[in-house]
């Protein structure tokens, strides 16, 4: 039960198989460099294929390369590298390599004959007549029906793997690894390996039992004569352990020394194997005319242990009188008639029945159902009756053969099952097979099938042949401690003993063979880094290290020292490893993946189901417990590779149900947008990279790892400059850079680059074809232009603008990081804090969802949030604060909330001469085309003269007193989209936003606070003395407040919605730093862009003035849609 991969020197993963690290399997023939120059350029020094000309520089001619397409070897590389490193070892330098022997095994001596001698073995020379005895020939013949239908179903999965291209040796690790990727693939792969080496301490304990009990029982270091129950249990397992561990170290020693000496001997071992099973058929026809004398003593109806007695009665007649036996003496206290005798043994009769009564004897009847017994049960003759009290006390009971264990219909699934295994021994072989896609399926399945028939054939004669008690006695304790199949055997029990023997210790040392080239083969693959040790060995490619691991795993098994409890476990990762074998089979079938083409026909996906389903089930009806152990470490060992392993990329099935995964959700998802509930970033962050291709902003990265708590969608996106056939290799640079960056901060996405004409058009194209179908970005994120107002970075900020009118106009969000080098990277962690939202306008809810991800990360996992919405004059603020509390209790956000008054205040001077200077360099920038230095000195001219005007004019009061008392009112008429300023009233200037006024729109909202009003209000905004010291207060430097008359032919220029938008700007940056001046971060609803380009500056003036003075600062701006919601 035992795959042999003991055919090829090395087995899989050699130093250049398709598994050793190389990401992808290459082709000998593309892009071959075995052929000079010169060859080349004979094999093409003609015309007629002159138009290839071009192409035959990387792809050579089909009449070049068919020779070595057809004799294309199916040895594996590991094998033949190592058979020219020991060619090259024992030879001289001079000499030439001798070639690698061709594959020359059919059918029969490659595949059949090993899949036989593997398949046949210990279980069924140990304990098939116990199972027919225990579970009945019914329930047995269900349970040999069902194992070999599971491994003939495997068996056709495994065909069709094996048939479609070259399976070199490595067996099922090989096609499932390949089937199934390098996680499935080293997980079954190391469970294959687990239920070889227990198959090896299997064989080793069933070779010990053999010896122990029937061949020599004085071998027995621990004596057991004598002993009763556990005492004698536990010298049997003492005995066990001693030999087997001796017997271990043996074989090791063995398969160390000579590999090849093993090979050799398994023809003898397979000769053993089939003498013994045709010997038993042999014993079966002459059972028919001739049954063979093995009477079974019965006392009542309790089988009695045939030792210490020669006559099965209590007493015989003699010399004309009657004289007690050994029996009587056994049971009473002497000898005489009149002694004191057991209960049980007086109140009963002994009986004689033949063990073996013949086919012709009609015990089959009474061997059809099942008799289960608990542990130290009496073996009992059904049908014969006995006198017993019930409450009387059992004495003598190691008189009697008992049950050694507690039976049930699921152990002995478990125990039998070792005995189908094997029947990759075929697969094993691909590279000595002469026509691997041939033979594999056709041996395979023919052994299989005469197997099945022997065992099936088996349980019915064993039952129409032997009696009852006889097959239940698992050690033959009743017929004279010969083997229960020994006693049925021809011409004597011992060819069935001896025979077993051989073929149980052989089978040991191709466990002990095997399972350690599998180790090596996975070890190579490189798939489970901790393992590459193990994937050395000596020069001839012995694998030392994992003979040695093997072996030591092999004790484990020894030191169980029971068969019956050892014989489960290798059924667990045996069948584990059939349940991925028919998988593999299956996806393959319905994925239809276009290199799927076996030679075997006769599979499908539905019998491949049905054999994985058997097996899942086997694994639970055996013993659910190991089962889940099983599964545990297989799901350890897969986690451990996805997580360290080696990628590797080998064609798999799993990659492609991930393609056929991800198409059927995103057709799934282009069914309609997301349901508020499941909105989530999906986020499209733009970076720029430098002339070397390395991101310039790496904490934009930073802060994309710490708002994945949404675990959406990220895309890093970049664009180069340039054509794509010229600049295709930078593009590639810049991918790698960014691939790296991704790594290095966590970031799991994907990563785009754009070769466009211009930056401009290249981050437009990201931002419209980032994603696919129904898996596209909803969020942009883009770092504020830092030196936006330096001359040579003019089209930056400008083409960061077009940035927001493309998100606004998508429906994007956008998040815009200023001062982004300040944020923390992903090893920093805030001990405490804040993390301050200002919820100026609505925007679906993305600046209390924001806050949230964040902290559930650990940078920011300490800091609380903080909520500060504005109230205007005529809002409630205390029930505005009430209202926020609510609204956030039901969202299941805590925050602390702040409602901050914001009452209708005059414009001051400082505000009007922002803007004059503001207005003013626009103006000069747009109307001059100055050089880079000149633009500059120009720049820093209207600067200086700006502010040498306000420091020759004296700050006065505004004097509006008039002693008629009567106002005095100045109007300045605009056009009719602008607004109208009045000054009236006495200390008073009065700003009207009529209703002619430019209403706000969703592109373009005007922060409602004070001093700026809403469509169709009026707002009333005074200019005080109070008002006066407090600006002059507020920017000293200023010289104090400017006289509004003094300064009225200046100002009447000035566009007033830019006046208006640098006040807000002022005001709120004034609330903002004396509120959130130390908070970690600040959360600020992004104004939105000017409609037209005139006004490109001022937007980035108002925007820069808003957050002026502040360390980090998130803008934010919603998507015009709802993302969070109060309910479930």
């Amino acid at each position: 039960m035992l795959n042999n991969l003991t055919d090829t020197e090395e087995g899989e993963g050699g130093p250049n198989c398709q598994g050793d690290g190389n990401p992808k399997e290459s082709s000998p023939f593309i892009n071959s460099s075995s052929a000079s120059d010169v060859e080349k350029s004979q094999q093409y020094n003609g015309k007629n294929m002159a138009l290839f000309e071009e192409e035959m520089d990387n792809s050579p001619m089909v009449s070049s390369i068919l020779s070595s397409l057809a004799n294309y070897s199916n040895l594996p590389q590991g094998s033949k590298e190592h058979e020219e490193a020991e060619n090259e070892e024992g030879a001289a330098p001079s000499k030439k390599k001798p070639a690698v022997k061709a594959p020359s095994l059919g059918t029969l001596m490659g595949v059949y004959l090993p899949c036989i001698q593997n398949i046949f073995g210990v279980i069924l020379f140990l304990r098939m007549t116990w199972m027919v005895g225990i579970g009945g020939v019914f329930g047995s013949f269900v349970i040999v029906f069902m194992c070999c239908s599971t491994t003939m179903l495997t068996a056709i999965s495994m065909s069709a793997i094996a048939t479609n291209g070259v399976v070199p040796a490595g067996g099922s690790y090989y096609m499932i690894s390949r089937s199934l990727g390098p996680e499935f693939g080293g997980a079954v792969g190391i469970c294959f390996y687990l239920g070889t080496t227990f198959a090896g301490a299997m064989y080793i304990l069933g070779a010990i039992e053999l010896l122990l009990i029937y061949i020599l029982p004085q071998a027995a270091i621990f004596k057991m004569e004598g002993l009763e129950g556990a005492d004698m249990e536990a010298a049997m397992l003492n005995n066990m352990r001693v030999y087997g561990t001796i017997v271990l170290s043996f074989m090791a020693t063995v398969v160390f020394v000579g590999v090849k000496y093993v090979n050799k001997l398994a023809l003898v071992f397979l000769a053993c194997v089939i003498l013994s099973i045709l010997a038993v058929y042999a014993g079966v026809i002459k059972t028919a005319f001739e049954p063979p004398v093995f009477p079974v003593c019965i006392l009542g109806n309790r089988t009695l242990i045939s030792k210490g007695f020669d006559v099965c009665a209590k007493v015989i007649e003699r010399d004309n009188g009657t004289v007690t036996t050994k029996l009587w003496k056994i049971f009473c206290d002497s000898e005489f008639l009149n002694a004191t005798c057991d209960e049980y043994f007086a109140n009963n009769n002994v009986s004689e029945i033949q063990g073996i009564p013949g086919v012709s004897s009609g015990i089959l009847a009474e061997n059809l159902f099942g008799y289960y017994l608990e542990k130290g049960d009496f073996l009992e003759k059904r049908g014969i009756s006995a006198m017993q009290d019930p409450e009387a006390v059992i004495t003598n009971s190691n008189r009697y053969v008992l049950a050694d264990i507690t039976s049930f219909f699921t152990l002995l699934v478990g125990i039998y099952f070792p005995s189908v295994t094997g029947i990759m021994a075929g697969s094993n072989r691909s590279g000595d097979l002469r026509d691997a896609q041939k033979s594999i399926p056709i041996g395979t399945i023919a052994a299989i099938t005469t197997t099945s028939i022997v065992y099936m054939s088996a349980v019915v004669l064993f039952g129409a042949c032997i009696e009852g008690v006889v097959l239940r006695d698992k050690f033959g304790e009743g017929v004279d401690g010969n083997l229960v199949i020994g006693t049925l055997a021809w011409p004597s029990p011992w060819v069935i003993v001896i025979g077993s023997f051989f073929s149980t210790c052989g089978a040991g040392l191709q466990s002990l063979t095997g399972a350690p080239r599998l180790l090596q083969a996975i070890s190579r693959d490189s798939v489970i880094p901790f393992l590459k040790v193990f994937g050395h060995g000596k020069a001839n490619g012995e694998p030392t290290w994992a003979l040695l691991l093997t072996a030591s795993i092999c004790e484990i098994g020894i030191i169980i020292a029971s068969l019956d409890a050892v014989a489960p476990i290798l059924s667990m990762f045996f069948l584990m490893c059939y349940m991925f074998v028919n998988l593999a089979c299956a996806l393959q079938t319905l994925l239809r993946t276009p290199n799927w083409r076996p030679r075997f026909k006769f599979y499908h996906w539905a019998l491949s189901f049905l054999g994985m389903s058997l097996c899942l089930s086997l694994m639970f009806i055996c013993s659910w417990y190991y089962a889940i152990v099983a599964m545990v470490i297989a799901t350890c060992i897969y986690k451990y590779i996805e997580f360290a392993g080696a990628e590797k990329e080998w064609g798999d099935g799993i990659r492609g149900i991930s393609l056929s995964a991800a198409r059927f959700a995103l057709m799934r998802l282009e069914e309609g947008p997301p349901h508020t509930k499941n909105w989530r970033p999906q986020i499209m962050v733009l970076v720029s990279v430098d002339a070397e291709h390395n991101v310039e902003q790496p904490r934009l990265l930073s802060l994309t790892n710490q708002l994945k708590a949404g675990k959406g969608l990220t895309i890093v996106g970049t664009s180069v400059v340039g054509t794509y056939l010229n600049n295709h290799a930078e593009a590639q640079q810049a991918d790698q850079s960014l691939r790296k960056l991704m790594e290095t901060e966590k970031v799991k996405g994907f990563s785009q680059v754009v070769i466009s004409s211009n930056l401009r058009d290249g981050t437009s194209h990201l931002i419209q074809v980032g994603g696919l179908g129904g898996l596209k970005h909803n969020t942009v994120l883009v770092s504020w232009p830092r030196t936006w107002k330096q001359a040579e970075d003019n089209l930056r900020f400008r083409n960061f603008i077009e940035v927001v009118r493309e998100t606004t106009a998508a429906s994007m969000a956008l998040l815009v990081p200023k001062n982004i080098a300040a944020y923390p990277s992903n090893g920093e962690r805030f001990t405490e804090g804040h993390i301050d939202v200002w919820w100026i306008v609505h925007d679906g809810g993305m600046l209390m969802l924001l806050p949230f991800l964040l902290r559930q990360h650990k940078v920011w996992r300490k800091c609380k949030m903080r909520i500060f919405t504005v109230a205007q004059m005529d809002d409630n603020s205390i029930q505005m604060k009430k209202d926020l509390i609510t609204f956030l209790y039901h969202l299941r956000i805590d925050a602390e909330v702040e409602v901050v008054e914001m009452h209708d205040s005059d414009i001051s001077a400082y505000t009007y001469e922002k803007t004059l200077v503001m207005e003013q360099r626009s103006q000069i920038l747009k109307q001059m085309h100055l050089t880079k230095n000149e633009m500059e000195r120009e720049i820093q001219s209207i600067t200086d003269s700006s502010r040498g005007s306000i420091r020759r004019k004296n700050p006065s009061n505004l004097r509006s007193q008039q002693s008629s008392g009567e106002p005095a009112g100045v109007s300045v008429e605009e056009k009719p989209e602008e607004e109208s300023v009045a000054v009236s009233r006495p200390k008073q200037v009065q700003l009207i936003h009529n209703k002619n006024a430019t209403p706000t729109s969703p592109t373009s909202p005007i922060t409602p606070a004070g001093g700026v009003a809403t469509p169709g209000s009026e707002v009333q905004m005074t200019w005080t003395d109070k008002a006066e010291h407090q600006a002059a207060a507020a920017h000293p430097e200023q010289g104090g407040v400017k006289d509004i008359f003094n300064m009225k032919p200046e100002w009447e220029s000035l566009n007033q919605s830019n006046v208006r938008r640098m006040h807000t700007a002022l005001r709120l940056n004034e609330v903002i730093m004396k509120k959130s001046k130390d908070a970690k971060l600040v959360l600020l609803n992004m104004p939105g862009p000017p409609k037209n380009h005139m006004g490109e500056e001022n937007y980035m003036e108002f925007l820069e003035v808003l957050t002026e003075g502040l360390n980090r600062v998130l803008l934010v701006r919603g998507g015009g849609r709802e993302v969070i919601t109060i309910y479930s």
